[in-house]
Order: C-alpha cells, then sequence, then structure tokens
C-alpha cells in the first residue's frame, strides 16, 4: 500500500488521501481467546483479552486495515515472544522461532478491552487450524500495530472491493464511515453460505460473487458492473488476493484514470506463497 512522507496524523482525515500515525514503540501482548463467534462455516471471530490489553491500544477510527502479528502457541501450548536487542527481534535463548501471521484488527471494544481479529478456516495454515479450534482461554501473543493508516472520510462515496481475506477491513471501514457517505461493497466468497451481514446502515449495497459460480475473475468482472458516480467526489478501498488485485487496479487507475490519491489497493495474499509480506507488493505503483 502507497502511504505519504513520515508523519505522525491525528483527527478526523479530510485530506483526500490516506495519512500516517506512526507508533515508536511496537506493544508486545500476550493474550487469550475470551470468546468466540461463528460467522459463517468457514468464519470465525475471536474476541481476545488480558492484562497486557489497556486502553492504550492503538485504536484509531477510519483506519481499517490496521494489523498485528499473531503468534501463535508452541506444541507445548505456550506463547513465546520475541525480545527487541540492536540486532532486531529474537527469540529467547533456547527458545523456538515463533511462528506468526498477520491479521487485521477488526474492532476494539474499550469498555471490556476486548481486541476483535476475524479468522478465515479454509483447512490449511497455521492461523486457520489454530481458530479452527479456538476456545475461551487459549493464548496467543499479539505484536503491534507499527502505526496506523487513517483513510480519508471527506468523500460522499466508497467502492470496496475483495475476497475474503478483505472482509475484516472492509466490515470496519463501512462501520466507521460518515452517516452521510454511501458505499458499494463488492465481495468474492467460497459460496452463499459464506455471506454474512455486513452492516444495517442505510446507503450501503452489497454485491456478492460467489467463486463456486461466478469462476477466475469473478471480482474484477462485478467491479466493473458498478457504475460509480460522477465527478471525483469518490474513493476505492481494494484489497486480497495480489493477482486478482491487479487488473482491478488497472482498472480505476489507467482506464478510469483516477488519481493514485483515491485508490488504495492493497495485496494480503498471493497464490502459491506463505506468509507474504504484503509490504513487499506494490500494487500501487505506477
Amino acid at each position: 500500500m502507497t502511504t505519504r512522507q513520515p508523519r505522525t496524523w491525528s483527527g478526523p482525515n479530510r485530506t483526500g488521501q490516506t495519512q500516517v500515525n506512526f507508533i515508536e514503540n511496537v506493544g508486545r501482548r500476550v493474550v487469550r481467546v475470551s470468546r468466540v463467534e461463528q460467522i459463517t462455516p468457514r468464519y470465525r471471530r475471536v474476541f481476545l483479552t488480558g492484562p497486557d490489553l489497556d486502553a492504550g491500544f492503538p485504536y484509531v477510527r477510519l483506519a481499517p486495515t490496521d494489523h498485528v502479528k499473531v503468534l501463535f502457541p508452541q506444541p507445548s501450548g505456550e506463547v513465546v515472544m520475541p525480545q527487541r536487542t540492536k540486532e532486531g527481534w529474537v527469540s529467547p535463548e533456547g527458545a523456538s522461532e515463533p511462528v506468526f501471521r498477520d491479521y487485521t484488527v477488526r474492532g476494539w471494544l474499550p469498555e471490556t478491552r476486548e481486541l476483535v481479529i476475524d479468522f478465515v478456516v479454509h483447512g490449511h495454515g497455521v492461523g486457520s487450524a489454530w481458530a479452527a479450534a479456538a476456545k475461551p482461554g487459549d493464548q496467543l501473543g499479539v505484536m503491534g500495530p507499527r502505526g496506523n493508516i487513517v483513510f480519508p472520510e471527506n468523500y460522499s462515496f466508497y467502492l470496496m472491493a475483495g475476497d475474503e481475506s478483505a472482509l475484516p477491513a472492509m466490515g470496519r471501514f463501512v462501520e466507521e464511515l460518515p452517516e452521510t457517505a454511501a458505499a458499494r461493497i463488492v465481495v468474492e466468497v467460497a459460496d452463499a453460505a459464506e455471506r454474512q451481514k455486513l452492516t444495517d446502515r442505510p446507503g450501503v449495497e452489497v454485491t456478492w460473487v460467489l467463486r463456486d459460480h461466478a469462476g477466475a475473475g469473478g471480482l474484477e468482472r462485478a467491479v466493473r458492473q458498478v457504475l460509480p458516480p460522477g465527478g471525483d467526489d469518490w474513493f476505492v478501498f481494494a484489497a486480497g488476493e495480489a493477482g486478482a488485485l491487479k487488473p482491478i487496479r488497472d482498472y480505476f487507475r489507467r482506464e478510469l484514470g483516477l488519481p493514485k490519491e483515491r485508490v488504495v489497493v492493497d495485496g494480503y495474499w498471493k497464490r502459491g506463497i506463505t506468509n507474504l509480506d504484503h509490504h513487499a507488493i506494490d500494487l500501487d505503483a505506477d
């Protein structure tokens, strides 16, 4: 994802482009599961709590792509947290290297001090396996966020598109938009059973693309069928599998001619690659 020059941002963002709030000290927290909600057959919402989660957790409104590194337990059940040294983050002596994945911060409940993370249970991978069996009392390690990318709120229309991996960010984004904003959301999921309720707010339309019927390229085709408003008072956010996003990014940037500031595209994963560093994929690059 493209970001602006380093600076610290606070308050509402009405600049028309994303702004960055950098966090100097990355939080290291051991947390436990307080409750689990089964949203769809393959989608679980996990609520995390613990003494390390306090009022200082860096949750910022309209920063829907904020994410944390989730460190999964060792085979013994122990959560090993890396230590910060001059050489960077290292595991404690004698400990196995931690297994981690990046996950979007779906929500933060200050009243109960619960961190909310959504998991796609797709039948393979450490995160999916852990989430499928998660129950109250289970422990995880959480590091981050490293900063907040604050999205603009001064547009009247927002178009969002992505696959299951983008649902946490899109769900949070639409919940936190100003009441006067309208939105169109296009989501690709495995089948009809994976559709979920995203919002009750007026002015929001959701289109579900079912992968078992639409096949390859279904998300792009559905996005092209959306009729955006005229003028320049609208903003695009797309996330998901990097290969599927490139033609969508090209459609908005090259065919429709939208400026980079109004199109944020984030490759969360890439087919055939495990634990992708999504920061290394710049789909916003010209």
